[in-house]
């Protein structure tokens, strides 16, 4: 009698792995720990959104990816949390160091009221990395601005606000629509400070490897001016609308001089270049709607002889 082979399940493909040549050393608490790292070739490229975020394609085998979560590490003690490279820039600074050690007990707290049952020890989910977004967060809230905390807080910022979108998406009802909302808002002042820091000289940004905003592609200091633009456009306040047209205005000039300058240049991607142009076009179209709004007053107003008695 031919008995048939009961069919073994499938492992689930791997897309990440903890990199031995690659030990860090925490250097607050002093904690040995590996870089967990995503595979190459588990990935395929979706569109490019408005914010400059890079979607990907669920493939067959790997499924959905999200490659930014790897992008920070965190000490599984501690849970100081930066990006990569500034475990190495940060072993002699003291006084950060100092500050960060004495902060422990808060970031954490202030992390699991948002992302409860989160794990810095696993191979890492959406979870985790949100969290380990948000530890990195307040970690560089504490840091010196040698390491241009205001602008990688910034860019820490949307990056946790997309994963707050997919955590959304994938686990509805826990409200992770409206956490995204808030850091959305967070990104949206520190990219605004970052361009103020920049101006002022007192925090410049120039030293910076890469801006972001997302891990795919660097695009440099116009993404910064971009994102700070794109940002009040989808998520500033709007109980002042005389502030929020006369940022617009301000806005549509620094996207202009993109334009000036970005047509022959080849260190502005085209990416960027095409929607940096929607934005001012759609920022043109609100400041001359305002401004026939106003003018349709103003014309009711003469008509009616001035304000009534």
């Amino acid at each position: 009698m031919y008995i048939k082979k009961k069919e073994e399940p499938q492992k689930a493909a791997k897309i990440s792995f903890w990199s031995k040549d690659k030990k860090f050393i925490c250097p607050v608490c002093n904690k040995e720990f590996e870089r967990e790292e995503l595979f190459q070739g588990r990935t395929s490229a979706g569109d490019l959104t408005d914010e400059l975020h890079r979607l990907y394609v669920p493939t067959q085998r790997y499924g959905e990816v999200f490659p930014l979560i790897y992008s920070v590490g965190a000490c599984p003690r501690c849970h100081l949390s930066l990006l990569w490279g500034d475990f190495q820039a940060l072993k002699d600074d003291k006084k950060s160091i100092e500050r960060l050690r004495n902060d422990e007990y808060n970031r954490k707290k202030a992390v699991e009221a948002i992302f409860p049952h989160y794990d810095v020890k696993r191979a890492r989910n959406l979870l985790d990395g949100a969290a380990m977004y948000y530890l990195a967060i307040l970690s560089y809230e504490k840091m010196d601005i040698g390491y241009s905390p205001t602008f990688k807080r910034a860019m820490l910022s949307v990056r946790l606000a997309w994963i707050c979108n997919e955590l959304e998406r994938k686990i509805p009802g826990y409200h992770y629509d409206f956490v995204a909302q808030s850091f959305y808002k967070k990104a949206l002042f520190f990219y605004g400070q970052t361009l103020v820091n920049e101006t002022n000289g007192t925090e410049p940004v120039g030293n910076l490897g890469s801006y972001g905003p997302d891990v795919d592609f660097n695009y440099g200091y116009n993404g910064i001016i971009y994102m700070n633009a794109i940002l009040e456009y989808k998520y500033g306040q709007t109980d002042d609308m005389n502030l929020r047209f006369k940022k617009f205005g301000e806005n549509k000039r620094s996207i202009a001089r993109i334009f000036g300058i970005g047509k022959s240049s080849k260190e502005k991607p085209g990416p960027l270049l095409n929607h940096a142009r929607d934005l001012y076009d759609k920022l043109n179209k609100e400041l001359h709607d305002a401004n026939s709004i106003e003018a349709d007053i103003e014309d009711d107003e003469d008509e009616n002889g001035g304000e009534d008695s």
